[in-house]
Formats: C-alpha cells, structure tokens, sequence
C-alpha cells in the first residue's frame, strides 16, 4: 500500500480551510488535517465552521474540487471544567465533511475526570464514524506514551486510538521500543516531523519548537524509522510548523518541501519485510 500523507494545520497554521486544501491538494497531500475546534490562543483565527456555515460550504467545496480527503480534527482537548457535549458540533460537521479521526489530548491532572471525558469523546464520535485518537504532549499533563494507553484502555471504548507524534515521543524520552507491546488497531495516524538531539529543559522551549520551529524530516536527530516501523502503515500527517521558513518560502513552498522531504527520507529508510507482512 503506498504510504498516504496529510497536510496538518499547524504545518500553515493561520490558513483557512479552504485555502489550505487548495495548498495540500496543490502539493500533493492524499488528505487535510484541520483545526475548526477554537483554541483561543493568541492571534489565532477561529475556523469554527461547525458555526461559521459559509467557511463550511466553501471547505466543503474545496475538498470536492481537489479530491482530497478529510483525515482528521484537532483539537479536543480535555481540560478541567470541560463539557464534553460541547465538541459535539464540530464532530458532526467533521464527520458531513468525511473525517475520520479526532485528536485530543488531557491537560487536567485529575485522572479519573481525564478518563470520563474521553470516553464521553468516543460515544459522541462512535456513531459518527470517528475515532478518538490520544496524543501524548510534552508540555501537557498526560506526556508519555504509558500515560495515553493508561486512559484509553481504562475508557474501554472500541473507537479509541493513540496518536503518536515523533517530536513528543523523543522529547518525552519514550523509547520507541515500547511501541512494540501496544495493539496495532490503536494506530491510525502519526505526526512527523524532526528535530534536534537536545532536548529542551523548560517547559517554554519545548513549547517554542513545537509550535514553531520543526525541521524537515530527516533535517534532524529524530529516528523516526525507528519510530515508524514500530507502527502499522498509518497515514502520516506532516506537522511541522516553521515560522521562519514560512516567512522566506510562503505556505504553499513550505508544505511541498514537507512533503517532498519526508518521500526522500522515507524512500532512504524503507521498511523491514518483517513491518511490511506485520
């Protein structure tokens, strides 16, 4: 099966939907990752077309006109005092658009809250054909790959998954090793991305390269083979936002090279015939 990439928001964040698939589709992505759920983060735009139904029509005409498809949303995130009803809306227009997964991740320290409102996340998206796919942050609460498996197997929900990102994973000094005891059907997509060896040693500066200063794939120090071979063939959503390189190449430059990158270390680092008959 050929390996299959999307374009993630943060990759051009700041771009709407519709542009964004345009740039994808123009790039030569198989699919889009958005961000309609609002973050309200400084200088953020709100690309909340659950509500906005005229950016809805317009995503949803992009996606027809260019063929790509909807891999998944971000961001659900579990935090205290939420209202898991309240992401119902986006997960519904996500799901009109064809989505499949939904990413969140838990930024409250109250584990038990964590695990009820993620698998309030799962029933909401059940029925709509989404699954719930739990990523580790390094700067969140819930930071390693045992703290994710923890809450999805303790919700027993069907349509759970984790989302492995290949910063986070190195950043939170997983060994990927530990990939290999997990059940392969708790994987549907990865992050990639790369990054320097060091690692930084403020919560500020791991903020700072994840949401700014991501390398190219195989730019960096990251094995991500290593990590990727652990896991079945997923789809592989580039997120590597680069505010720098944005700045000099414009979004649409900065999304090809992305692509174009991560084809050349992936073609450099095939994978083992024992992963390809896994």
């Amino acid at each position: 099966m050929a390996t299959r990439f999307s374009l993630a928001y943060l990759t051009v964040q700041g771009c709407p939907p519709p542009e964004m698939t345009r740039i994808a589709a123009e790039a030569g992505y198989d699919f889009v990752s958005f961000r309609p759920i609002y973050m309200g983060l400084p200088n953020e735009p709100n690309y909340a077309f659950a509500e906005d139904r005229a950016l809805f029509r317009e995503t949803k005409r992009a996606l027809a006109e260019t063929g790509l498809a909807l891999s998944d949303i971000e961001l659900a995130k579990i935090h205290d005092g939420l209202d898991p009803k309240s992401y119902l809306p986006a997960f519904e227009a996500a799901a009109e658009l064809g989505c499949r997964h939904v990413i969140s991740s838990v930024w409250t320290k109250d584990r038990n809250f964590a695990i009820d409102c993620y698998g309030q996340l799962c029933d909401f998206g059940r029925p709509l054909g989404l699954s719930i796919e739990l990523e580790f942050v390094t700067f969140a609460e819930v930071t390693t790959l045992a703290g994710a498996l923890d809450i999805v197997k303790s919700s027993g929900r069907e349509n759970s998954g984790i989302l492995v990102d290949t910063l986070h994973l190195q950043r939170s000094r997983v060994n990927p090793e530990e990939l290999d005891a997990l059940p392969r059907e708790l994987f549907h997509i990865a992050h990639i991305c790369d990054a320097p060896a060091e690692i930084p040693a403020t919560r500020e500066g791991l903020i700072h390269t994840a949401r700014d200063e991501r390398l190219y794939v195989g730019e960096g120090d990251i094995d991500i083979a290593g990590i990727l071979n652990r896991l079945p063939e997923v789809t592989y959503s580039i997120e590597l936002p680069h505010l720098a390189r944005v700045k000099q190449y414009g979004n649409a430059e900065h999304a090809r090279l992305c692509l174009e990158t991560a084809k050349a270390y992936l073609a450099a680092h095939p994978r083992p015939e024992a992963a390809l008959s896994a």
